[in-house]
């Protein structure tokens, strides 16, 4: 650290300077140290930004990673029913959609022939679902792209698959493995507390069986994001128990590969629409954004490597500054964001290798593409670098919306249990 950081030190509050000096020397920082700066404010608000981008300078260096990926929600059809989710539908619903497989096939070959690398499978949990559905999409996506890595199946999907299936987690996760599944996304985790749970996502997997499944998958060699939905109903002290819960897995499994705070999409949301719970927020302040990724790279320093922040829920100035608060991945080109964007997200659904590159070099940064893994595979030191074939796409209309789909017949949900 420079003189003139050690200058500001001096002026900072001493409890907060104490954590600070405590985090540069590579020490564990605690909940309670956490908790200390979610408080702080003037000068010691922005020493905790320098502090985690210093952390983060000297593990992952000037390099900001992306990775070119296509997310495929292939139904939207649910049994749960969150809080937060503007996404899912009810099977009785007229705007449920269910892609056949060779549909997801299709658009996974698409994404693999522009250069996508990994197709990120996710979608909603549809009444009567064939426990072997997951492994025979994963099977078939495998066949016609041997090589496309799959990042697919959330801890919530994956208990619902075994459920059905009637097997263990375990079981499950192996079948799993076997069809081609090669990551997790850690989603499915918002806040790691019962109670909160409880109250924003009642009956969604609960925390012990998350924390079971990603327990599981790590120890079979199924690495794992591991995220955090913030900016709701949650307080500060939520957040810090969360992040250290990410982190003592971590301790055990070593299966994380990044994480990632989500920032709550308010818009669509129905408790927030339908205003369910007093003081429920409209997703978090701008300082409180800086402030999560920050704490998270400071708490998870020694540990997790990688801080990721998303573009689609922050936009991409905001997600600039969040690169100097610590975050070093710029998360994927998506192709296809439903999620987000059927809660209101206005940040668009794809960004293009270009503009990712672009948003980078501006903030006096290295981009470089990744596996999903965090091998790097290009950087790209000169701006003058060729165009890759995402960015030759001129009409993005070709990979279709949420919109679109949730309106098509060709892709009506049939519900079973109608006659």
């Amino acid at each position: 650290m420079s003189v003139n950081i050690d200058s500001l030190f001096k002026s900072a509050d001493p409890i907060v300077s104490g954590v600070l000096n405590k985090a540069l020397s590579e020490k564990e920082i605690s909940a309670e140290d956490g908790l200390v700066l979610f408080n702080s404010e003037g000068i010691d608000f922005h020493l905790v930004g320098l502090v985690a981008d210093e952390l983060r300078r000297r593990r992952v260096g000037n390099i900001v990673t992306y990775v070119v990926n296509r997310n495929i929600n292939f139904t939207n059809v649910c049994i749960k029913q969150c809080g937060f989710c503007a996404f899912s539908r009810d099977f009785r619903e007229e705007e449920g959609y269910f892609l056949p497989t060779e549909e997801i096939v299709r658009r996974a070959k698409e994404a693999y022939q522009l250069g996508a690398t990994e197709v990120c499978i996710q979608a909603g949990l549809p009444p009567d679902m064939e426990g072997d559905l997951y492994e025979n999409i994963c099977r078939a996506i495998k066949k016609e792209i041997p090589d496309i890595h799959i990042h697919g199946f959330s801890p919530e999907e994956v208990l619902y698959g075994a459920t059905r299936s009637n097997i263990s987690i375990g079981e499950y996760l192996k079948r799993l493995k076997d069809s081609g599944v090669d990551t997790l996304p850690g989603t499915a985790a918002e806040i790691l507390d019962q109670k909160m749970r409880d109250k924003i996502s009642p009956g969604r997997i609960s925390v012990k069986d998350w924390i079971e499944v990603i327990k599981t998958a790590h120890r079979m060699g199924i690495n794992t994001t591991s995220t955090m939905m913030f900016g709701h109903i949650e307080t500060p002290k939520h957040r810090v128990d969360h992040i250290a819960k990410i982190r003592e897995i971590q301790k055990e499994t070593g299966g994380f590969t990044e994480f990632v705070p989500l920032d709550f999409i308010h818009n669509e949301a129905p408790m927030y629409k339908h205003q369910l719970h007093e003081g429920i927020r409209q997703g978090a302040s701008g300082k409180d954004v800086l402030l999560t990724h920050a704490i998270a790279r400071i708490m998870l320093n020694n540990y997790i490597d990688n801080i990721q922040m998303s573009w689609v829920k922050e936009g991409q100035k905001m997600s600039q500054l969040l690169l100097m608060w610590g975050a070093n991945d710029f998360g994927g080109t998506l192709i296809n964001e439903s999620i987000s964007t059927s809660a209101g997200s206005e940040h668009g659904q794809l960004l293009r290798p270009r503009e990712i590159k672009r948003i980078v070099r501006e903030i006096g940064r290295i981009p470089a593409e990744r596996t999903t893994n965090y091998k790097i595979l290009k950087r790209f030191e000169d701006s003058n670098d060729s165009e890759e074939e995402l960015d030759k796409v001129k009409d993005t209309s070709k990979f279709g919306s949420y919109v679109e789909l949730i309106k098509l017949d060709k892709y009506r949900y049939k519900n079973p249990r109608k006659e």
